[in-house]
C-alpha cells in the first residue's frame, strides 16, 4: 500500500487499508492490480480521474493526424497540368500528409496503360527527395494509382535532436 504522499506503508489487510483512508476522508484504489500482492494506494479518486484525462487529452494533442490527398491525371495530361499538379503533391507530402496519384482512363485509353505507368514514373522519380512509395502502381478498374508517403528518416533525426542525453549516475 502507498500512502497519500507516495511513502510506502507496507502489506496491509483491506480492511485496515479502507479504515485508513477513510480516516483521511480519502479513497483506497487499486492502482497495479496484476502485482503480488496487489498495490494500492490512498489518493482522492475524483482527482486522480481528472488528472488521468488531463494526461488522455496531452498525448491526444501530440498525435499527428495523417491524410491522404489525391492527385487526378489523365493518359494525356499535359507537362503544365503534370507540373502544376506535382508541386501540389510535393506540398502535401513536405507538409506530412500522404499522397494518392491516379491516372483515370477513359474507353479505348485502357489499351495503352504504358501512358499511365509513365506519368506515375515520372511523378515517383520528380518527389524522390521528399516522399517515398508505400504502395506500387497497380490498376483497379479503369483507374490506376500510386500512394506516396512523407520521408521517414527527417522525422527521425528530428526525434532524436529533442531527446536529452541521458544524466550520469554518481
Amino acid at each position: 500500500m502507498i500512502g497519500e504522499e507516495g511513502e510506502q506503508l507496507g502489506v496491509m489487510d483491506v480492511r485496515d487499508a479502507v479504515r485508513a483512508a477513510r480516516e483521511k476522508g480519502l479513497d483506497l484504489v487499486e492502482v497495479a492490480p496484476g502485482a503480488d500482492p496487489p498495490v494500492c494506494r490512498i489518493i482522492d479518486f475524483g482527482k486522480y480521474q481528472y488528472e488521468a484525462k488531463k494526461k488522455a487529452n496531452e498525448a491526444k494533442k501530440k498525435q499527428v493526424t495523417i491524410t491522404v490527398k489525391e492527385v487526378k491525371f489523365r493518359p494525356g495530361t499535359d507537362d503544365h497540368d503534370y507540373e502544376y499538379r506535382m508541386k501540389h503533391a510535393r506540398e502535401w507530402l513536405q507538409d506530412g500528409d500522404k499522397v494518392k496519384a491516379t491516372i483515370w482512363f477513359r474507353g479505348r485509353e485502357m489499351t495503352h496503360r504504358e501512358l499511365g505507368a509513365r506519368i506515375l514514373e515520372r511523378l515517383e522519380k520528380d518527389l524522390v527527395d521528399v516522399g517515398e512509395v508505400e504502395t506500387r502502381p497497380k490498376m483497379e478498374g479503369n483507374q490506376m494509382f500510386i500512394i506516396l508517403g512523407p520521408k521517414r528518416h527527417k522525422g527521425g533525426a528530428s526525434a532524436a535532436k529533442e531527446t536529452p542525453p541521458p544524466a550520469p549516475m554518481h
